[in-house]
């Protein structure tokens, strides 16, 4: 649940000096802003909801190593959207999620009430007040300086501050859990590949200073767990925080070698392993790493239809072959809600390679978890969606996926990642640190 050339140096002034706020505008925080900058209030039609502070606390039913328990089984579908009733509610929908409906006349979306589940601990909230009058963005635009914890920039100014927002959330001090991912080919088959995963966050953990980080967001370590051909590979990531000044360090172990590799890349448009093509780098966690690539833009606020507390698809034991259906997954154990996202648009710099030349996001404002993300080719053709499946993990609390997608329109597949319905569930306790995430650790995980 995870990742050269410089921009131009006035863009990067511009830049710096929009990064703070005044104390004013900080003061909202809380107030008629939600503590990580969200409007309080519900919107005129009614149709959402004012935050409330968000599941803060499991509910009763709740016992540790639980998949978490649905608050909100009790409601019903107010409606669904489909093919034939599109264009009713087409302005409501990503551009990508518009084309999924159009080219799958089975598929549909059932929509629910708004819930605003997301929540955080009080001390993200405190660090992300301080964060709005301190936090600036440094190497035009592609680091972060002056925060710990917290969204660096919860009154953003431009499309760089957003995406950092979501790439800097708050997902817990470390997490062990066993996930399946798998590449549905247009005929249906895919082969499950299940993965052991550890992060160690040090961005956001409790009494880290801006000088602790030493430019490192987090520690990242998998180890292939099936199928038998491949179990006991692995691979370590080091994440850095300003990746222009420094990339990420990535070291694999394969278990046919029995050695240790340092990998020179792992990030931008490098493909992910076992995912058919599918899925780069940078879209691991829907979107990570150094931003230069890309000219951001900021286009503003809007009420879309998006994927929402999808506890549904996330119950224990439901079998994966329920989940992944022919061509889309399967539209019955997903849940979508109307919210207000920020858009952000990123355009691919000239000089540089990547599959999508242009990518829109949908950032949920309650937080900064990328929700969905329209998907253009060089020649501006719309040729994917991608889309993060979101629960409240209450215990914590922390509001992330538990299923991601990526749809391939003109392959007629789509790559799953976060499959953990017949595995334990997540660990947010796990004894980890720092020196489980070196080569030596690594060599170690792979015998």
């Amino acid at each position: 649940m995870l990742r050269t050339l410089s921009i131009l140096l006035l863009a990067g002034v511009a830049l710096q000096a929009q990064a703070k706020v005044d104390s004013a505008q900080a003061a909202r925080l809380g107030q008629d802003l939600t503590p990580l900058g969200g409007e309080r209030a519900g919107n005129l039609a009614g149709s959402i909801p004012s935050w409330q502070g968000g599941l803060a606390q499991p509910p009763a039913s709740y016992q540790p190593g639980m998949h978490h328990p649905d608050p909100y089984a009790g409601d019903a579908p107010l409606y669904q959207v489909n093919s034939q009733n599109l264009g009713q509610y087409q302005a409501q929908l990503p551009a990508g999620l518009r084309v999924l409906l159009e080219q799958n006349p089975d598929y549909y979306l059932r929509i629910y009430p708004t819930r605003r589940s997301a929540a955080a601990p009080q001390r993200i909230y405190d660090a992300t007040r301080f964060n709005a009058l301190n936090g600036e963005l440094i190497s035009n635009g592609n680091g972060v300086a002056g925060v710990a914890a917290g969204v660096p920039f919860p009154l953003p100014e431009n499309g760089q501050q957003a995406i950092w927002n979501h790439i800097m959330r708050y997902r817990g001090e470390q997490i062990s859990m066993l996930t399946n991912q798998a590449a549905v080919l247009s005929n249906g088959a895919y082969n499950l590949l299940k993965l052991e995963r550890d992060v160690y966050f040090l961005y956001g953990r409790e009494g880290v200073s801006p000088q602790d980080l030493d430019n490192t967001l987090f520690y990242y370590k998998y180890k292939v767990v099936a199928p038998s051909k491949l179990s006991g590979s692995a691979l370590v990531v080091q994440e850095t925080l300003d990746q222009v000044l420094a990339i990420r360090k990535a070291w694999r172990f394969n278990r046919g070698e029995r050695r240790v590799r340092r990998l020179p890349m792992l990030a931008y448009d490098s493909l992910q392993p076992d995912s058919n093509g599918m899925a780069t780098a940078d879209q691991v966690d829907v979107y990570n790493g150094a931003p230069d690539r890309y000219q951001w833009q900021l286009i503003g606020k809007q009420e879309k239809l998006v994927p929402y507390n999808s506890y549904a698809v996330h119950q224990k034991g439901i079998p994966y072959d329920s989940i992944l259906q022919r061509n889309t997954v399967n539209p019955a154990l997903l849940r979508y809600e109307l919210h207000r996202v920020w858009v952000v648009e990123a355009e691919l710099r000239k000089g540089f390679g990547h599959p999508y030349a242009k990518r829109r996001f949908y950032l949920d404002e309650d937080s900064w978890q990328i929700l969905a993300v329209d998907l253009y080719d060089k020649n501006g053709e719309l040729t994917g969606l991608q889309e993060s499946h979101p629960i409240s993990y209450y215990e914590v609390p922390m509001f992330g996926s538990t299923l991601e997608t990526i749809y391939d329109f003109k392959g007629g597949r789509y790559f799953v990642d976060g499959l953990d319905n017949n595995e334990s569930m997540y660990d947010f306790s796990a004894p980890l640190n720092p020196r489980d995430f070196t080569p030596q650790a690594l060599r170690r995980a792979g015998n």
